[in-house]
């Protein structure tokens, strides 16, 4: 039995000629359906979730630790002295794959404004850096306020937009922050340093930004305390993931030596990307199970195609048709109705995710009729699903569902094939 042969029976067996209905027929449709019905939802949480990891990831290399960051020593001029520390810079920058540096000071303080205090992560930064910085400029969004006022020399300040609610303040106002400093007996006594907003801004992303707080770097040498202080400059190289960062790395490491230790985006954040990467794994993991559920499907629907054939097949052994032959039409009928069912949900599943927000934003809207709910709340997610279609991990589940489809139908097949065509015509 030559191949050709194989399809055409495997092709009358997915569209008879007969538009007669039968168990088997329908068994088919229904596994093609329940597959199609799977996979939609399949595609979209696979696109949603890597599209929530890269963008969370996307802010904190960006936004938090950048490519990599070169923490200076405590005991240089660098931690204390502005001048010292551009001169650092300027080192750091001539180094070969250094593309950008920016001066960064973090510490913590307690800002207060008419009656309500909260803890703010205050981080002095160039000023430039919101309107220079590519990523600053795309993740921040200004949500009040005038980012060109954050200007060095001035007592202006940018917060995070749940800072501003906590506080309950608006741009323009004026509110505390409270820091420590040494007094003359070597006793530490608190510092108040009336600060102005001149923009709310938000990453989308609460968990990464809720309590920060920026003011000019040559005004967070003078307002906060240097021996608390963490002193840094944070390096932008061409590609974070390049396997040229750890080489890169490792020379500053040997230039920088007794002066700063450089550490590496993944390095600082190791804790949260194994998070995200077991998440996916997890995800991964439960999507086969579904999918592997549906396909079981087109078992049984081939057990009943096989019933209803007996007779086609005892003809055809009769007529010289080979075991072989006879299992492979059953499995190319398998492997077309996983097919189908891939074809059928895969467009309607990427649809969906491209247009997820939207989805979402109708259905929160209907929610808010009967309940107040925020669906992407940005306390732990994104407030926005960025999309980032990973057409690489939809080409492996795509791979896995055909093998699937192949696996599943390989034992009603080859009963199939081992059918004998007398016993078959006899008890026809």
């Amino acid at each position: 039995m030559k191949l050709t042969s194989s399809i055409l029976f495997a092709k009358t067996l997915l569209f008879p000629r007969s538009l007669k209905k039968s168990v088997a027929r329908r068994s088919l449709v229904g596994a093609i359906a329940c597959i199609a019905i799977c996979v939609i939802p399949l595609v979209v949480v696979v696109t949603v979730v890597n599209g929530m990891v890269q963008g969370m990831t996307e802010r904190i290399i960006s936004l938090s630790s950048n490519h990599l960051t070169a923490y200076v020593n405590r005991s240089r001029d660098a931690s204390k002295k502005l001048d010292e520390l551009n001169l650092l810079m300027d080192s750091i920058k001539n180094e070969d794959g250094v593309t950008d540096v920016y001066p960064f000071l973090e510490n913590n303080a307690l800002a207060s404004f008419e009656g309500f205090r909260t803890g703010a992560k205050v981080r002095a930064v160039k000023p430039e850096i919101f309107t220079e910085n590519p990523d600053y400029k795309k993740l921040f969004k200004v949500l009040e306020g005038n980012i060109n006022d954050f200007s060095a020399g001035t007592k202006n300040a940018v917060i995070g937009e749940h800072l501003a609610e906590l506080l309950n303040i608006k741009n323009g106002q004026t509110f505390s922050l409270v820091t420590t400093k040494k007094a003359a007996n070597g006793s530490i006594i608190p510092k108040m340093t009336s600060l102005r907003v001149c923009a709310i801004v938000s990453s989308g992303y609460q968990e990464l930004d809720a309590l920060w707080l920026f003011i000019p770097v040559d005004v967070g040498f003078s307002v906060l305390p240097m021996e608390s202080t963490l002193t840094s400059v944070q390096i932008k190289t061409k590609d974070a993931f390049s396997s040229d960062l750890w080489s890169i790395k490792r020379r500053l490491n040997t230039r920088l030596a007794g002066t700063a230790t450089v550490f590496s985006w993944n390095e600082l954040n190791s804790s949260q990307f194994q998070n995200f990467a077991s998440t996916k794994i997890m995800i991964d993991f439960i999507v086969i199970l579904v999918v592997l559920v549906a396909l079981v499907n087109i078992s049984s629907a081939l057990v009943m195609l096989v019933i209803e054939r007996k007779k086609e097949i005892a003809i055809l052994k009769s007529l010289g048709g080979s075991s072989f032959g006879i299992t492979l039409s059953f499995l190319i009928t398998g492997v077309c109705c996983g097919s189908m069912g891939l074809l059928t949900g895969l467009p309607v599943g990427l649809l969906l995710a491209v247009n997820a927000n939207s989805i979402v934003n109708i259905f929160e809207k209907i929610l808010n009729i009967f309940v107040n709910v925020k669906l992407l709340d940005p306390s732990y997610y994104l407030s926005e699903i960025p999309v980032y279609i990973p057409w690489g991990r939809l080409a492996l589940i795509s791979l896995g569902i055909i093998f699937l489809s192949l696996l599943v139908s390989l034992i009603p097949s080859i009963k199939a094939g081992k059918e004998q065509p007398q016993e078959l015509l006899r008890k026809s």
